[in-house]
């Protein structure tokens, strides 16, 4: 028979309720500052229901009517400097953030008229969810995605779980501050159960950083139940996984949600890390409209019923009320006070149509705000030193590539305290594994941080780290195919964020990863993944060929401003070419491209690996061929005027990849070339790529999958003779 030892978990697990003594000893003036801020939230929901049903709201309206307390009563002890995230069923989250904000409080608000920035605030964040140009967004975000980072409010989030990631990233700079601020993210029990946040957690738990995980724990994601998702169905059970302290809570309490608040401020500022908060409460409605969950058959009336007789903001007044801090008239002016409001803000909003009423239409943005933000202008590069290696101003010699990679970075971190590196591995085995990081871990300890294997979690904490601006995050993933693990992070979120925020913050984020193409790793870690981020637009991206361009791209990448993709190649580590001997302080400009081999009969439009092997073959082979080394691969960095003149000289294109046909670039990029240039081609543009599958691990399998030198010269001679065949033709 074995000793069975029972173990305990190393964080405490508590339940928080409050007294009757606890409400007895409450401040009357915060608990009227509550009470006021939980009515004009609710007037707020009503009245974007209402305009929901008039055809004035665009998309799903996730009101938040039924479960205002918890947001409300923990935002209640923030300050202006701690920060908060949500999730699409945000607006009372970003509402008891910015009231906080703007209500300073000092005023008996029983039934009196709003002050100028409560009523400012109310209408620009009712403008951001009818999609209009006052919103705090420019009316991009809409109802899911609302930021206002002077308030600290920094984004609510459409994916769900999406937020956490990047909420765990503001916590870890909140800590580096060294301020005491702290972090609050908000998500519900169905994010509960996406590695996204247990993956944050531990990463929040093992960097002791000041975050508290706020789970809103409604009961339903949509329609399906917590006890159909998960066996655990007190979701602050998941902090005890991670040592984190926890607590579970009446989130139709707010004085209990305020005592577990203060707990986990307490912890947090006083550097014990973080917090799990799990609030127990209910949505009223569906999980979108004005209908309630009983309609759709999932839920029943007498449900509904017994969680609207403790609904918050009435618990919170018949406290008040019976201890005479509050007449009941006084609580009814203060209801009918926030709905008067909110019918002011609508009709500032609004106009009269016939019998309905319309969106005044001087308040839509502009045609021309569309694309505007996807990426900046660059104006941080004005005092760049821009260089080239044929005209360099320092002394140029052979310089092994991966040198070249370790010592730019080695010379960037020693000259900015701001930039701090994430990844997998990179503090051990000489600098990771293939030496990129060497010596950094030795003279910047903590600034190197090395990771779980949690390519969402830390892509996503890099992410938050970058939108609080203060520190210039680099994250090495080991391998290209490692994105599709951190999709939503790379693409949902960094991409997106600049662009769906409004467009006027920028992203500072560099990742580096590098194609393996050719080393016998298999399908799962040989893409070259060019294509894939050029569907996305938000983020640059470049590709240098050779030593001195990556040290001046790199240099490039930790000024801008725009999440920056590095592309390294694995057959380029150990190559050696043309690099700065002592300087590592220019910039290669982004959007130029370069004539790395003249020609007159074939233009060859490459990057990467390809670009020295495309001129060594037509070099062996004796071809005419111009090689163009396009260098930056991003929509706004292809440098067209280079091409193009290229273009009119041969009137003979042929794009050139290494990887797949399915991953591929070069699709886009033909396209591109043929529309711009169709008067100048003399025949179709061609295309030198691998198989449809990815590479496999058997050696003879892998060389077939790929393009190499042999399949290069074949290319050349097949575009060489389409031309001659579309000239015959004539």
């Amino acid at each position: 028979m074995p000793d069975i030892i029972e173990l305990a978990p190393a964080a405490p697990w508590q339940e928080i309720r409050s007294t009757a003594a606890d409400w007895d000893q409450a401040d009357p003036r915060g608990l009227l500052r509550m009470l006021h801020h939980l009515h004009l939230i609710r007037a707020f929901e009503e009245t974007v229901l209402e305009l929901e049903s008039e055809g004035l709201v665009h998309g799903p309206a996730h009101v938040s009517i039924g479960q205002e307390g918890g947001a409300v009563a923990s935002i209640s002890l923030l300050g202006a400097g701690d920060l908060v995230t949500g999730s699409h069923r945000g607006h009372h989250q970003h509402l008891a953030k910015g009231l906080r904000y703007v209500d300073d409080g000092t005023a008996d608000r029983r039934g009196r008229d709003l002050s100028e920035p409560v009523a400012t605030f109310l209408r620009r964040s009712l403008a951001e969810i009818m999609g209009l140009s006052e919103g705090y967004c420019g009316g991009r975000g809409g109802s899911m995605h609302i930021r206002w980072t002077e308030a600290g409010v920094y984004g609510t989030n459409a994916i769900v779980g999406g937020g956490v990631p990047l909420a765990t990233g503001l916590a870890w700079a909140k800590k580096r501050q060294g301020r005491g601020e702290v972090v609050f993210s908000y998500f519900g029990d169905g994010a509960a159960n996406i590695g996204a946040v247990p993956e944050s957690m531990n990463m929040a738990g093992l960097w002791d950083l000041p975050i508290c995980f706020f789970i809103e724990n409604n009961a339903y994601a949509v329609s399906t139940t917590v006890e159909e998702a998960t066996r655990e169905t007190r979701l602050s059970a998941r902090g005890g996984a991670f040592a984190i302290p926890s607590f579970r809570v009446d989130g139709m309490d707010p004085l209990a949600v305020q005592a577990a608040t203060a707990k986990a401020l307490e912890l947090m500022r006083a550097g014990k890390g973080p917090v799990v908060i799990e609030a127990v409460l209910y949505r009223f409605l569906h999980h979108s409209g004005p209908l309630p969950g009983s309609a759709f058959g999932y839920r029943s009336k007498e449900e509904e019923a017994a969680w609207r007789q403790r609904d918050a903001t009435a618990r919170l007044a018949r406290e008040m009320i019976s201890r005479d801090w509050l007449t009941e008239d006084e609580d009814a002016a203060l209801r009918g006070a926030a709905q008067e409001a909110m019918r002011g803000v609508a009709a500032q909003l609004t106009e009269a149509d016939g019998n309905r009423r319309r969106i005044i239409p001087a308040l839509w943005p502009g045609l021309e705000f569309r694309d505007q933000g996807v990426r900046g202008d660059l104006r941080e590069f004005a005092e760049a030193r821009f260089e080239e290696a044929e005209t360099a101003s320092g002394s140029v010699g052979e310089v092994k590539f991966i040198d070249a990679v370790a010592g730019v970075m080695n010379r960037r971190m020693e000259d900015d305290p701001r930039i701090v590196v994430f990844g997998e591995d990179i503090h051990r085995l000489k600098g990771g594994t293939n030496g990129a990081t060497r010596g950094l871990a030795a003279r910047f300890p903590d600034r190197i941080v090395p990771t779980p294997i949690a390519e969402q979690g830390f892509v996503g904490v890099a992410g938050g780290i970058a939108l609080d601006g203060t520190y210039r995050p680099v994250v090495e993933l080991m391998y290209a195919d490692f994105t599709l693990v951190a999709a939503d992070q790379v693409f949902n979120q960094i991409a997106k964020a600049r662009h769906m925020y409004g467009g006027e913050r920028g992203v500072p984020l560099v990742l580096r990863t590098k194609c393996a193409i050719g080393t016998g790793y298999g399908s799962q870690h040989s893409m070259d993944p060019a294509g894939l981020y050029a569907m996305w637009p938000g983020w640059r991206i470049v590709a240098p060929s050779n030593p001195f361009d990556y040290v001046g791209l790199m240099n490039s990448a930790l000024r801008c401003e725009d999440p920056v993709l590095v592309i390294e190649h694995v057959g380029l580590y150990t190559s050696a070419g043309v690099g700065p001997l002592e300087d590592y302080d220019y910039f290669v400009p982004f959007g130029k491209a370069k004539v790395v081999r003249t020609g007159s009969a074939v233009t060859v439009l490459t990057y990467l690996a390809m670009t020295p092997l495309a001129v060594q073959v037509a070099d062996e082979g004796g071809i005419d061929a111009e090689v163009v080394d396009l260098r930056s691969l991003d929509r706004a960095g292809l440098d067209w005027e280079t091409i193009g003149a290229s273009v009119r000289k041969t009137g003979n294109v042929l794009i050139l990849e290494q990887g797949s046909q399915t991953a591929s670039y070069g699709g886009m990029l033909a396209d591109e070339v043929q529309r711009r240039f169709f008067d100048w081609l003399d025949a179709p543009v061609q295309r030198i790529h691998g198989g449809e599958a990815s590479p496999t691990v058997s050696k003879v399998l892998e060389r077939a999958a790929f393009v190499g030198a042999e399949e290069v010269g074949a290319g050349l001679a097949r575009a060489l003779a389409e031309v001659g065949r579309s000239l015959a033709a004539e």
